[in-house]
């Protein structure tokens, strides 16, 4: 892991700030799109990485970021009744309009437009989690209170 230096790393790491995170955001050699890659590469467990799964509404065409432990599928069910509205997955343009971020890079702050965000309650389990940066190969470290904190969101049972 090296300091980040991709722009779009660089301008999650200036939000963390922004919101008073002193959280820094690293990258990889290697893409890290999946949370299998990730977690190899930072030496944690598939579960530690606090994943982005986006969906879209499908009557209000508005982005559904679901935060959600790396080893859960989330259940679009679950999430189409939190956001009262049904859900479809998302294609990779999108997601880059909706949120600013590529596919495997979605950070949980920060997004292009507004969103509607939901926190994979799984996630309190850990002590520390990893999120994408904005990239897929960067990355920065979070608690789940911190987690819930920058982005303002409630937990919630999304796992399938």
């Amino acid at each position: 892991m090296k300091p980040a230096q991709h722009p779009t790393a660089l301008r999650t790491q200036q939000r963390l700030a922004d919101a008073g995170s002193t959280a820094q955001v690293v990258e990889f050699d290697q893409p890290t799109r999946s949370s299998a890659e990730a977690a190899a590469a930072i030496g944690c467990s598939v579960a530690e990485i606090a994943k982005s799964v986006v969906f879209r509404g499908k009557e209000s065409g508005q982005a559904v970021v679901v935060v959600a432990s790396g080893d859960n599928r989330v259940s679009e069910a679950k999430v189409a009744a939190l956001v009262g509205e049904k859900i479809g997955r998302a294609d990779a343009d999108f997601v880059r309009e909706a949120t600013g971020y590529a596919i495997g890079g979605v950070a949980p702050i920060g997004h292009a437009q507004p969103v509607k965000l939901l926190l994979d309650e799984d996630l309190q389990r850990f002590e520390q989690l990893w999120a994408a940066a904005g990239t897929p190969f960067s990355v920065f470290p979070l608690t789940p209170a911190q987690l819930r904190a920058l982005t303002g969101a409630e937990w919630s049972d999304i796992k399938q």
